[in-house]
């Protein structure tokens, strides 16, 4: 595993992993999270902003998030960025306060949900094993030019499989958490 392009496949698994992480965080549990709306963008000062740079989120309540922006006048534009993002989420003027109360989730909306969180799974290990087949053909090649042994070039392609192994594995778990959070309401 000496091999710097090894490390660097290593590290573009790790990478898929933890952008689906970041993926599963903006989908919807039955509680509330600042994390559903850090990718909303908001249209103020003549640019798009994340919301998270013009206010402050915090979930006072399990099922209401609080905004409170910096700057008042952007109070009308984040709220119609909130509706413009398609969550499902109306947002409420409160004095200098927004609060977006989350619904109830319906069954039908929970198995929905189930499926968004596969297909982000499953694009991760279609990642992760792009990853493996770019890494193995750099094996391959190495080896043909001889510049690696047949039982070097064998190693390195097991450990290429195991680490794929296991950055799935991760991804299998992380999708089970997260449909288990969707469905225990």
């Amino acid at each position: 595993m000496n091999d710097p392009y090894l490390k660097e496949a290593k590290a573009r698994m790790k990478k898929a992993g933890d952008l689906l992480r970041e993926e599963l965080a903006g989908v919807r549990t039955g509680r509330a999270s600042t994390s559903l709306l850090e990718h909303v963008q908001v249209e103020v000062y003549g640019s798009r902003m994340p919301l998270n740079q013009l206010a402050s989120l915090t979930v006072p309540e399990p099922r209401m998030i609080a905004i409170q922006p910096w700057d008042k006048g952007s109070a009308a534009a984040i709220e119609k960025a909130i509706h413009e993002a398609n969550l499902g989420l109306n947002p409420i003027k409160d004095a200098d306060m927004i609060r977006v109360p989350l619904p109830e989730l319906t069954e039908e909306r929970r198995r929905d949900l189930v499926k968004v969180v596969h297909k982000f799974g499953e694009q991760a290990k279609v990642a992760v094993r792009n990853v493996r087949r770019d890494a193995i053909d750099h094996v391959k090649k190495q080896e043909k030019s001889k510049e690696l042994a047949k039982d070097a070039a064998r190693q390195m392609e097991k450990s290429v499989q195991e680490m794929t192994d296991l950055q799935i594995a991760d991804i299998d778990k992380m999708v089970a958490q997260k449909e288990a959070d969707i469905l225990a309401f």
